[in-house]
């Protein structure tokens, strides 16, 4: 187990962006956590993350912040992060990790994580960690830091990949589907890329009911 950050060390400052989200900063001692925060005063919330690079939005033509807006209606937050420090994975662990400790803070204890690539080693590893975490969506995700997954049972894993990914085959998600304990699902969209583009309105339907059925 590696030495994760003091979660406790936090400050948070708040932004209204209009269109009901807010700017959240969440101030650490090793710099700030930029979050968008889509919030609806209930228990249930998403935190989404993105690849190595970082970023609000996500694959797939900006999947993370259409989804988000929606699940507001269905009664659910949606926090996007977007990392102190993209790329290295203990530290992007941590930032979700301090991310659930802000959500839960407010009361939202019921909480699914959802990352792409690089991101779905990252929220792997920290629903491991944690008791609020309910389910996991790991999108085109790379086996490297998901080793682990068997530990997530029984937290429902989604598993998404399209097979004509470039950067990360299929067969990383079919190898972290093989490793993980149920339940488990593994979606492969077939003429997709690493970005997910050619099956965006498929994969915006499968993640809005697929969390809102976990977090019911």
């Amino acid at each position: 187990m590696k030495n994760y950050e003091n979660i406790e060390r936090i400050s948070v400052q708040s932004i209204p962006l209009g269109s009901g989200s807010d700017q959240v900063i969440l101030g650490t001692p090793n710099g700030d956590i930029e979050c968008i925060y889509h919030s609806v005063g209930e228990p249930r919330g998403v935190i989404w993350v993105s690849g190595a690079r970082g970023g609000f939005d996500g694959p797939s033509s900006g999947v993370y912040s259409k989804v988000s807006r929606e699940l507001v209606s269905k009664g659910m937050n949606s926090l996007r992060l977007n990392y102190r420090f993209p790329g290295e994975l203990d530290h992007c662990i941590t930032d979700v990790l301090i991310a659930i400790r802000f959500l839960d803070c407010l009361g939202i204890d019921r909480i699914a994580l959802v990352g792409h690539s690089f991101g779905g080693a990252v929220v792997i590893m920290a629903g491991i960690m944690t008791t609020q975490v309910k389910a996991v969506v790991a999108l085109s995700s790379q086996t490297l830091g998901a080793q682990r997954v068997n530990e997530l049972s029984p937290t429902p894993l989604l598993l998404v990949h399209g097979d004509n990914d470039r950067i990360l085959p299929s067969s990383c998600s079919k190898q972290i589907y093989r490793w993980a304990g149920e339940p488990k699902e593994l979606v492969i969209y077939r003429g997709s890329g690493h970005l997910l583009e050619e099956c965006k309105e498929e994969l915006h339907d499968l993640l809005k009911n697929w969390l809102v059925d976990k977090l019911d």
